[in-house]
C-alpha cells in the first residue's frame, strides 16, 4: 500500500511588509484581506499542529498542492522553501504552485527557481527551473505536477492549464498508462467549479482540461484551493475519476469542512482495479485533530 498525504492552501504568515512600490498592483488587495481577515483566521500554530499529525500519519510521500505564499514576495518564496526543507526531502515532497503563488506577473520564475527541487519531473534535463507538468515514479505510482497557477486580475482567482501544458499532460498521463502506474494528477484549481456561483475562482479552461482527462483517464485527482473538504468525480474511460479538495492547510481550528484539515490517500492493489481510501483529518470544533471523513472506492482499469 502507498500513503500519499496531501496538503494545501499553507499561505504562510505573516507577510513580510512590503513597499510603497509593492503594493501598487494587485498586492494592495491580499495585504489588505490578509491583515483584516486571514492573519487570524490562519495561522502558523494550527498549520504546525496539522502538519505535526500530518507526519505522524507516516505517509510515503506529501503532496502541496499550491498556495504556500499570499500575495508572491520574494521574502514568501524563501520563507516557503524554508518550510519545505523542514517538510521533507525533495523525493519525498511534491509542490504545484497556486494562483497566490502567482498573484502578480513573472511571479512564476521566482516559484520556479527557487522551489525546482519539488518540482522536478524524474526526466528533468535543467536542475534550476521547473517546467509543467512533470511526472514523479514512486513505486507503482506515478505522481504528475500540474500547474493552473496564473496572474489574475484584481478580485479574481482563476487559474488555467494551457493548450500547450494540456496536450503534454495528455503524453504523461499515456505514458504512466503504458507503464500500468496508478496516475495521481496534482492541480491547484479544482477542474470543474465545485460551487456555481464563484465563477471569479474557476479553471477557466477546465472544460477542455476535463474533455483531455475523460479520454485519456487518470486514477485520482487531488486539488486545493476552494478552502474547504470536498469529494466529487468527473467521467473517465473506464468509469469515474475521483476529485478530491482539501481545506486549508492552515486554516481554522473550528470544525466542519472548512476547518483547517489534510488527506491520505491510501492506494492498494490494482489487480481486478485500484482499492483507495480517502482519509480527511482536521480540526473539530474543540480545536482537536481528528479523523473527519473516509471514504474507500474501487477504481476499475
Amino acid at each position: 500500500m502507498f500513503r500519499l498525504a496531501q496538503i494545501s492552501d499553507i499561505h504562510l504568515g505573516p507577510i513580510p511588509k512590503p513597499t510603497w512600490r509593492q503594493l501598487m498592483s494587485k498586492r494592495a488587495i491580499g495585504y489588505t484581506n490578509w491583515r483584516r481577515n486571514r492573519a487570524r483566521a490562519m495561522t502558523a500554530e494550527t498549520l504546525n499542529r496539522l502538519v505535526d499529525d500530518m507526519e505522524a500519519q507516516a505517509p510515503d510521500h506529501i503532496a502541496v498542492t499550491g498556495d504556500l505564499t499570499n500575495i508572491a514576495l520574494l521574502k514568501e518564496f524563501v520563507a516557503a522553501r524554508r518550510w519545505l526543507d523542514e517538510l521533507g526531502e525533495p523525493d519525498r515532497v511534491t509542490v504545484i504552485p497556486g494562483n497566490h503563488d502567482a498573484y502578480v506577473p513573472n511571479a512564476g520564475r521566482r516559484f520556479r527557481r527557487l522551489w525546482a527541487p519539488y518540482m522536478l519531473g524524474d526526466d528533468a534535463v535543467r536542475v534550476d527551473e521547473a517546467l509543467f507538468p512533470f511526472m514523479r515514479r514512486k513505486g507503482d505510482v506515478a505522481i504528475i505536477g500540474v500547474s493552473s497557477a496564473v496572474a489574475s486580475a484584481p478580485f479574481m482567482a482563476t487559474g488555467r492549464v494551457g493548450s500547450g501544458q494540456t496536450d503534454r499532460l495528455r503524453i504523461l498521463l499515456e505514458q504512466a498508462r503504458e507503464e500500468d502506474l496508478f496516475r495521481v494528477v496534482l492541480i491547484h484549481h479544482p477542474p470543474k467549479l465545485i460551487d456555481p456561483r464563484s465563477t471569479w475562482r474557476r479553471l477557466t479552461d477546465g472544460k477542455r482540461f476535463r474533455a483531455m482527462i475523460e479520454e485519456t483517464g487518470a486514477e485520482l485527482i487531488v486539488h486545493g484551493h476552494e478552502h474547504i473538504r470536498s469529494m466529487t468525480a468527473i467521467p473517465g474511460p473506464r468509469g469515474p475519476i475521483p476529485v478530491v479538495g482539501v481545506p486549508a492547510g492552515s486554516g481554522p481550528a473550528i470544525g466542519g469542512p472548512r476547518a483547517g484539515g489534510y488527506a491520505i490517500h491510501e492506494i492498494g492493489g490494482c489487480k481486478r482495479g485500484c482499492e483507495v481510501t480517502v482519509i480527511h483529518r482536521g480540526y473539530n470544533s474543540a480545536g482537536e485533530i481528528e479523523e473527519t471523513v473516509r471514504s474507500s472506492y474501487t477504481i476499475a482499469r
